[in-house]
């Protein structure tokens, strides 16, 4: 059994969660509206079934402090890039967003004040990068899939290679509906990685072939793909996940793994998942790990 130890997340309640603009497809506040109260609520209990199930794991969580009038708050995978105890903080593309960025840097000088992570950085100006929701770590491989061209820049290619010296692989994403590479491309432990082949042109599909061995890849349906089931947290030998179909279960468990399912339907409604409700700050790259053991 592939170990949680010392697996950490960032999170934050969904007190001021809702949809109330749309950004992409998935967003519609005329609906959410006729229901809010109800929608609201749902919200709530949903995210605290998720934070429940990461404790069961053995993770440990720390929390962003919510605030009205930034409903997207809760989606912490897109507040930063973080790797080896360093955070490169997100630019949001969409105005409605973009109050969120000194939030979330407050949220990270916090933690820098209290140890946790060693450096923060911001991106270049004029480069937008929507945070780990763009930039996935993949520790088998020790590189980041970077997605671009609906949210974020493939600039931030270059920004990201540069600050912790390794690959990034970008990959140009077109369909609306899975926005950030986080929607579509989910690491496993075991070096396998689930995608959504339908959300990448075919010069990714191609780069994905190239560095992933045909046994390792797990490919995830249009169906699946539409419950945001990529979307999904790994602890060990779990994954946690929004919904996963009898198909895609037994793919994983033929693997190892065991799909456990947290709904989050209310969070579909504003196009996320497990994956953008939570931001791992424990990742490590291969270089980071050798440098440790050195010293120790």
């Amino acid at each position: 059994m592939r170990s949680t130890a010392n697996t950490h997340f960032l999170m934050c309640r969904p007190e001021h969660f809702a949809v109330s603009y749309a950004i992409n497809p998935w967003m519609d506040p005329t609906s959410w509206a006729r229901d809010s109260r109800a929608l609201g609520a749902a919200s709530r209990r949903e995210w605290g079934g998720l934070h429940r199930t990461l404790l069961d794991l053995g993770a440990a969580i720390e929390h962003v402090t919510p605030a009205a009038g930034l409903p997207d708050l809760v989606f912490t995978a897109n507040a930063a890039v973080v790797l080896d105890r360093r955070a490169i903080l997100a630019r949001f593309r969409h105005p409605e967003r973009q109050r969120e960025e000194l939030h979330f840097e407050a949220a990270f000088r916090a933690l820098r004040a209290r140890g946790m992570i060693d450096a923060l950085r911001h991106l270049p100006d004029n480069v937008v990068l929507e945070g780990a929701g763009d930039c996935v770590f993949d520790q088998t491989r020790n590189l980041f899939w970077m997605g671009y061209g609906l949210r974020s820049d493939a600039a931030a290619k270059a920004v990201i290679a540069e600050e912790f010296g390794i690959e990034v692989v970008a990959l140009e994403l077109t369909d609306g509906r899975f926005y950030h590479i986080d929607t579509t491309l989910c690491p496993l432990p075991g070096g396998e990685l689930m995608f959504v082949p339908a959300a990448f042109t075919p010069n990714g599909i191609a780069a994905i072939h190239e560095r992933v061995p045909a046994a390792q890849r797990i490919e995830v349906g249009i169906e699946d793909a539409c419950r945001l089931a990529a979307n999904a947290v790994c602890l060990g030998d779990t994954m946690v996940m929004s919904s996963c179909s009898k198909r895609l279960g037994a793919q994983l468990a033929e693997r190892g793994y065991r799909a456990v399912t947290a709904p989050l339907n209310s969070f579909l409604r504003s196009g996320g998942a497990a994956f953008c409700l939570t931001l791992r700050l424990d990742l490590h790259s291969a270089g980071f790990a050798r440098r440790t053991a050195a010293v120790a």
